[in-house]
Formats: C-alpha cells, sequence, structure tokens
C-alpha cells in the first residue's frame, strides 16, 4: 500500500519541481554541501569554507 502511495507522488512531485526550479535548483546545492562538509571534507576545506562564509556574512 505504502509503495503505491508513493508512485502516485511521483508526478507530482515532478509537476511541483517544474513550477518551483529556483527553490528545487537551490536545496539541490544546499544538500550537496551538508554532504560535502559531512562526509568528505578535510580539516583545509573546513577553514577555507569559514573564510568564505565569514567574508559573505560581512556583506
Amino acid at each position: 500500500m505504502e509503495e503505491n502511495k508513493q508512485i502516485g507522488k511521483l508526478p507530482a512531485n515532478r509537476k511541483w519541481e517544474q513550477k518551483n526550479k529556483e527553490k528545487t535548483r537551490i536545496d539541490g546545492y544546499r544538500r550537496t554541501a551538508r554532504l560535502f562538509i559531512n562526509k568528505h571534507s578535510s580539516p583545509d576545506d573546513l577553514e577555507e569554507l569559514k573564510i568564505l562564509i565569514k567574508k559573505e556574512k560581512k556583506n
């Protein structure tokens, strides 16, 4: 039963994504950034990101 609900939601989800392309794109960037930070970053990467964030906060 749960599987049928998921299949039925797929077209609705795709339609929503088409209507909200900008939000979908930004959400994808956010997920990718979190994945990189949590799974793949080195201490040097994290330090560089801290610097970039500080610069962005000043602007």
